[in-house]
């Protein structure tokens, strides 16, 4: 393990963003006040800490504001790109990278966890605290779960299975692919029941703390590179992904959109927002499903559009602010949006 000392530096406030807002179908009120300031970069992950600082993981660094300056607190520590960002129930943080591991911040110093201490892979995605107090990390090689002491991996499908396959190197070759695919994880999160989900790029999986199994659609097929999953305050799971935005009750799922679905967050009024990209125009949209109109088989959604269009306007990570204000990380920083008016 590694420690390095940190030495932050403050990032002077140079972007300003706007959101386009449109009026909606569902006859709500919008408000048009939108504006946030912060590193000009890919914004993957945003979060809110226990002080109230916001947190972005960014292409250029782990970046925190008090709100008025934003600072690169990993720009001494390393140049990888970092993904995500938790704060754990001890109030230390935990960050990710793509090739140089974890890093664990407690607010004087770093500690660098890798494949050496028993990581599955350095390329690091998504971080989440289970009810235990168990860190898992989801990387491009299985799910890593930390319990302060050692490293375990969970792997959605073990080995390469050749039995009674074709001997050629293509077919070989495309296993292995599914297989990798299979085990990069894009996000995890535990039910009430206290079962892990993990979706990964390859389908979506329910874990017992045993055994990972893969869960069917309607259609009797493995859903499609799953990017995000959440568990709302009713207990219905949403997931999204290449296959859209689904709903799960328990007992059937419901497909709310066909639109590919990257992240999915639910407010402290129970709405469901998601980032997607519209299936007829290509760009990328900010949705809010209204809480009272969930279980209904097309929930009243408005849609806030970002200024910049097609890959460009690329959506990703959302937050709720303690002001209500809603983050959304983008391709070239983050956006606030600070309200519908009902």
């Amino acid at each position: 393990m590694r420690k390095t000392s940190n030495y932050p530096h403050v990032y002077t406030l140079l972007l300003m963003f706007a959101l386009y807002v449109p009026c909606q179908a569902q006859n709500k009120e919008t408000k048009e006040l939108t504006a946030t300031q912060g590193p000009k970069a890919l914004v993957r992950t945003i979060k809110q800490d226990s002080k109230g600082n916001i947190w972005l993981a960014t292409v250029k660094g782990i970046f925190r504001s008090d709100g008025k300056l934003f600072t690169n607190i990993t720009g001494k520590v390393s140049s990888a790109r970092f993904y995500a960002v938790l704060e754990d129930r001890k109030g230390n943080f935990w960050v990710s990278t793509i090739g140089s591991g974890v890093y664990y911040y407690d607010g004087k110093s770093f500690q660098n966890y890798n494949t050496k201490q028993g990581l599955a892979s350095d390329a690091v995605t998504g971080i989440y605290e289970d009810k235990a107090g168990n860190i898992w990390f989801g990387t491009d090689a299985g799910a890593s779960r930390y319990d302060g002491k050692i490293f375990q991996t969970v792997k959605m499908k073990e080995g390469l299975d050749t039995k009674g396959a074709p001997s050629d190197s293509t077919h070989v070759s495309t296993y292995e692919d599914e297989l990798w695919r299979q085990n990069d994880i894009n996000d995890i999160f535990e039910d009430k029941t206290g079962k892990l989900w993990f979706s990964t790029k390859g389908s979506f999986y329910v874990y017992d703390g045993i055994t990972a199994t893969a869960v069917a659609n309607p259609n009797g097929k493995s859903f499609v590179n799953v990017s995000s999953a959440v568990q709302d305050k009713k207990g219905n799971i949403w997931l999204g992904g290449k296959d859209g935005l689904w709903r799960y009750d328990g007992r059937a799922f419901t497909n709310v959109t066909q639109n590919v679905t990257s992240y999915i967050y639910e407010d402290k009024k129970g709405n469901i927002w998601t980032s997607s990209e519209n299936a007829t125009d290509r760009n990328w949209v900010l949705t809010r499903y209204d809480a009272k109109s969930l279980t209904d088989k097309n929930p009243a959604a408005t849609e806030i559009k970002p200024k910049q269009k097609g890959n460009k306007g690329r959506l990703f990570g959302i937050l709720e602010g303690n002001d209500g204000s809603i983050w959304v990380g983008s391709m070239s920083g983050a956006y606030r949006y600070e309200g519908l008016i009902r």
